[in-house]
Order: structure tokens, then sequence, then C-alpha cells
């Protein structure tokens, strides 16, 4: 990223994403707050990869979607991947206004994702730094990709890329066979304030 952006940022982008769903849903408050003058940030006219997280009171995935790399502006990618979080995330059905309250969002701000050239298994879990790197796994068709905060849950490198190569469609311990293209990024994440 250019520059870091600045907690009082990431609290605007978050209430947006918040505000984003809850328009969606009917339920949102009229007024502006003011985070809004934040929102026209010419640093937010970056593009950068960006996901909206939505996690449950009682601390399970309840939606998670976002790109990659930069496709629309930050402030844009919040609001249209705060929308695919909540109402189009295939795991998920929709997010009903009923439980809009119970969810807490996180928005995770991308680096550019870079190859990581490796040389077998041994090589790969050496140079992955839990808690630091967003993997991406691609082979052939198949793709997967986790944030740095995975890490929180699956904090062995062995258990994280084989439950990342499930996600992607391969069989569990396919990063021990060679072939895959690997990518690591970092994250800069916002989470909304308890």
């Amino acid at each position: 990223m250019k520059g870091r952006l600045s907690e009082k940022h990431g609290r605007a982008l978050v209430k947006l994403a918040r505000k984003t769903i809850e328009e969606r849903l009917g339920i949102a408050t009229k007024g502006s707050g003011p985070a809004d003058a934040l929102l026209e940030d010419p640093a937010l006219e970056e593009r950068h990869g960006v996901f909206v997280t939505l996690t449950s009171s009682c601390g399970n995935l309840r939606g998670c979607i976002g790109f990659l790399e930069g496709r629309e502006s930050v402030r844009d990618a919040v609001r249209h991947n705060a929308l695919n979080a909540a109402f189009n995330d295939p795991r998920f059905p929709p997010l009903r206004a009923i439980e809009a309250g119970e969810v807490a969002i996180e928005v995770s701000i991308l680096t550019d994702p870079e190859p990581l050239e490796y040389s077998g298994a041994a090589d790969l879990k050496a140079k992955l730094r839990p808690g630091v790197d967003g993997v991406i796994i691609r082979s052939g068709r198949h793709g997967a990709t986790f944030l740095p905060q995975v890490w929180d849950q699956l904090p062995g490198t062995e258990d994280f890329l084989g439950h990342l190569c499930l996600k992607a469609g391969l069989r569990a311990d396919a990063w021990k066979q060679g072939g895959l293209e690997v990518f690591v990024y970092q994250v800069q994440h916002f989470e909304e304030e308890a």
C-alpha cells in the first residue's frame, strides 16, 4: 500500500460497511456522522484488494467476500463487498434484518499479492509467516485464499495449508505434493468497536 490508512479511516470504513448492509435491509438510521467527511479522503480513492468479513455473536464466520486486487476504490470496494458478504456468500443464507445487530464487521485492506517461490513442502512451511501472511494457492482451475486473520483459528502451518487446499477443492495434502502456485499478501484490518 502506498500509505497505511489511519484508525479513523478504518473506523469510517467499518461504519460504511454496516450502513451499506443496513440500508439494503431497510433498517439504516438517517443522518450523517462525522465519518462521512473521512470517506471523501483521497486515500480511499486508491485501489487495493478489500475483504469484508461478518462474524456472528458466538464467533462463527457469517460471511466473507472480497477482491484480491484493486478493482475499484477502497471506499467502493467496501460497499460492494459488504453487500456480497452479507447477501451473496454461497456458504450462508442471506443475512436477515433480525441478525444485523448480532454480527460484527471487519474490513481488510490488502497489499498486492506477490508470488512465493519455494522448493518443496518444507521450504513452503519455512517461508510462510503465521499471523502475517495471507495466502493464495492455485492449481489449474482450483484456487482459494485465507486472510492472515485465519492463522488465529489455524495456527499450525500444516493445518492452515491443509484447510486452504480443501477450500480450493483440492486434497488436504496437495500442498505437500508441489506444483501449487502460491502468493502472499498482508492486510491492514479494522474491526467494529465493541
